[in-house]
């Protein structure tokens, strides 16, 4: 199923010395410099590591985070902004932007950036996950659990820390409401998702609320892949009705929900071809040509034909003009986000440290200024290569 999830493109960053020349006046305050510059460092690199599973990931985040936060929590006994918040300019890139860059000299906002990032490896890595062949029990657990994750990572930045923000985010970009619920609603629904099919009323919400309302050039490609899931999952919906319907004897009911299934399988294989054709950001989902998808539309016309026998020679019932009323609403919800808390502030970054940091001296030029304006390149994230599908679904 890896070909099944349509994933945006991580957020790349530039480089950021923590070279606080001056500043830092003792070898303690030196070395918190040192150990944000290569945390900051190992992070980014286990984004784009094939090898990394959430363990690693969360012991790097968390030790990064542990860090960063001396320049964010008031350390000297008062309720006074940190004095280390404003000195570090950082840099970013937003996820249905390309190379068009965020900067702010603000810790807040590489907390939320850097954790933002951290998100999306969870959803990349449940996708990467669910493309297994023959994939376990165990491992689709696993998958329902990062995909929550990254929900509660999410859901967590909007409520908690984006508010922080002095700079309010531009619309479209990653920290905007719009595009951040949106990650928050597909992250709960694939979550959702694993478990169960009844996910065409979450994403019907998610496209009526957020993504209608962004730049087409950005989003229309993202739009277009949530609009197949949601016909696709529609006609499993009225297939599996029908299926319902028959087996209570109610055949010209069953009759009319196989082919709305028929309409809603239709409607998705041409918004496939529509998704593949599709310019913008993220990796292509492939979904028409998973065995499960092309197993659904077999099975919608041969239960629908079977019907349509049945009812020509036992039960003579008439068709009604309207499709049999589904229940959109899954009976226990959206899958709930896992809570996200900052790891505790690293022992090293003690009041009396905080104290060696002197602003009236100011940083020393870095020489890493002078490549301030370059572009940044996107990440190059590893090219997995799809496994076998064989067709089979956690529900």
């Amino acid at each position: 199923m890896t070909h099944w999830f349509h994933r945006n493109p991580l957020k790349a960053t530039a480089p950021v010395s923590f070279n606080l020349y001056g500043v830092a006046s003792s070898p303690a305050a030196n070395k918190i410099c040192n150990d944000l510059r290569t945390a900051r460092a190992r992070l980014l690199d286990m984004f784009t590591d094939a090898t990394c599973t959430p363990e690693i990931m969360k012991k790097s985040s968390d030790e990064y985070f542990s860090l960063i936060q001396a320049f964010i929590l008031p350390l000297d006994g008062t309720t006074q902004e940190n004095k280390l918040r404003f000195i570090q300019n950082f840099k970013w890139t937003d996820t249905l932007q390309g190379n068009i860059t965020s900067a702010q000299q603000d810790a807040v906002f590489e907390l939320v950036s850097m954790a933002f990032n951290v998100a999306i490896w969870y959803s990349k890595f449940a996708s990467r996950l669910a493309g297994k062949e023959n994939i376990t029990e165990e491992e689709a657990k696993d998958v329902h659990k990062s995909l929550k994750i990254a929900a509660g990572i999410f859901k967590t930045l909007k409520e908690t820390h984006i508010p922080r923000l002095i700079t309010p985010a531009e619309k479209g970009r990653d920290l905007e409401p719009r595009v951040i619920d949106t990650y928050i609603v597909q992250s709960q629904a694939e979550a959702q998702e694993v478990n169960s099919t009844e996910l065409s009323s979450e994403y019907s919400q998610l496209l009526n609320h957020t993504l209608n309302t962004l730049d087409p050039e950005c989003s229309s490609k993202w739009k277009k892949y949530l609009q197949l899931k949601q016909h696709f999952y529609m006609a499993y919906a009225h297939c599996y009705h029908g299926q319902t319907l028959l087996a209570g004897d109610k055949c010209g009911e069953a009759i009319r929900s196989l082919q709305e299934a028929e309409k809603f399988y239709s409607r998705a294989e041409a918004l496939c071809k529509e998704y593949r054709q599709m310019k913008g950001p993220g990796s292509t989902a492939k979904p028409s040509e998973q065995l499960f998808f092309k197993k659904l539309g077999t099975f919608i016309k041969n239960t629908l034909e079977k019907c349509q026998r049945e009812n020509s020679f036992i039960y003579f019932h008439k068709v009604p003009a309207e499709a049999p009323a589904l229940e959109l609403k899954a009976s226990y919800g959206l899958a709930e986000p896992t809570p996200f808390e900052l790891p505790p502030l690293s022992a090293q970054c003690t009041p009396e440290v905080y104290a060696t940091f002197d602003l009236t001296k100011g940083p020393k030029e870095d020489k890493a200024k002078a490549k301030h304006d370059e572009e940044i390149k996107p990440v190059k994230e590893p090219d997995l290569k799809p496994q076998k599908d064989t067709g089979c679904v956690v529900s």
